[in-house]
């Protein structure tokens, strides 16, 4: 591992994050960034923001962005916001409004 970044308590879910996450797997950085911004989802602005943050790392490091790939990248859960959403007969229903910590790690390439 070169440089790693990472990024919590993003307001998307993480099996939305997932979707976006399993295209640049394992790409090299200049790869991961052309995929990226061909992609129509919300979650790929948290993902360029956090992998732009993990090759300024690795610059400060003095490493280039050319030698770089993305050698883990993974999404867990954070705390979902609890809310409730009125329903019939004066009941409430419950809303979970999830959260996700996102971890970039960077790699030479072999």
């Amino acid at each position: 591992m070169i440089a790693k970044a990472e990024c919590k308590h993003v307001r998307i879910s993480p099996m939305k994050m997932r979707q976006v996450i399993d295209l640049i797997r394992a790409k090299s950085v200049q790869e991961a960034l052309a995929i990226l911004y061909s992609v129509n989802k919300r979650a790929k602005e948290f993902i360029v923001k956090i992998l732009k943050s993990a090759v300024a790392n690795a610059k400060v490091k003095g490493f280039t962005e050319n030698q770089l790939y993305i050698s883990r990248i993974t999404c867990d859960n954070g705390p979902s916001w609890k809310r409730f959403k009125a329903a019939a007969f004066g009941r409430a229903s419950p809303i979970l409004r999830r959260t996700s910590h996102l971890k970039i790690e960077l790699d030479l390439k072999k």
